[in-house]
């Protein structure tokens, strides 16, 4: 399987190493377009890949092709590529925001998958959603499976709208995640305990429920009851949590990113 990624950034480094990593492709089927002489220059010394910046000719023997670059810089390398590709290969966009229409519109082509990719894809723990145009082949469908499966895990949807909802969930959901771990630490260190402390307490407990949640099979609410008694410790913080509001706020902010993402995307 020969990929090219235009654009060389994080999210496309985290997807060259996992293909990499799980025997997906090799080195040699490998190819690295990217305006960034640095950029280039570490991908190459790090991954033993072709790097270039030419796009147009990075793209001519690839079977798919990954659009990994920021959103502003899209139309430029659409430009060039629209009269490279050929119908058999298979444009992959990470773009956050690019829509299929505009992308098949600017790239000249129809077999377009759409990715909503997160964060935690650069360690192999990544949550990606996509959807891809009807032309997009059932082999193609199988290869980005395999592709975003090495990063973590994959969920198919019909239908692009899920991806705007999916932006607010998974894609900005690391954001939220990390604001209440900070808030959290911040918290046990003004009842006294040094940062250090704190810090491993609170990550240890978040890494640990994830875990449990995902092998338990048990809703949230459920193992939530389970661990706060009747008058407790747990029972008076959770009174604390529902008296700020927190599930409304959550519900809030998480509306708040959807409505974003949708105008980002011209709806």
């Amino acid at each position: 399987m020969k990929i090219t990624f235009i654009g060389g950034g994080a999210m496309g480094e985290a997807m060259l190493s996992a293909v990499l990593g799980k025997g997906l492709t090799t080195v040699q089927e490998t190819c690295i377009s990217d305006v960034s002489d640095t950029r280039r220059n570490h991908l190459a010394q790090k991954y033993r890949v072709a790097v270039t910046e030419n796009n147009r000719q990075a793209v001519n023997q690839s079977d798919i092709v990954v659009l990994a670059v920021k959103p502003q810089n899209l139309t430029e390398p659409m430009t060039e590529i629209s009269d490279q590709l050929k119908p058999e290969q298979l444009v992959l966009s990470i773009i956050a925001g690019a829509r299929l229409e505009t992308l098949c519109q600017g790239l000249n082509h129809r077999s377009v998958v759409r990715v909503m990719p997160n964060t935690p894809a650069q360690i192999g723990e990544g949550m990606s959603v996509w959807t891809a145009t009807s032309e997009v082949t059932t082999t193609q469908k199988e290869r980005t499976g395999s592709i975003l499966s090495a990063m973590g895990r994959e969920i198919y949807v019909d239908e692009e709208k899920y991806l705007d909802m999916a932006t607010a969930v998974s894609g900005s959901g690391p954001a939220y995640f990390f604001l209440f771990i900070e808030s959290l630490v911040e918290s046990a260190m003004d009842i006294g305990l040094t940062r250090e402390v704190a810090a491993e307490l609170v990550l240890q407990t978040m890494l640990g429920s994830a875990h449990l949640l995902r092998k338990s099979g048990k809703p949230p609410s459920e193992l939530r009851r389970l661990v706060t008694s009747p008058g407790g410790t747990t029972a008076a913080a959770m009174l604390q949590f529902e008296k700020g509001g927190l599930t409304n706020l959550v519900k809030q902010a998480v509306s708040a990113a959807y409505h974003r993402s949708r105008e980002l995307a011209g709806n």
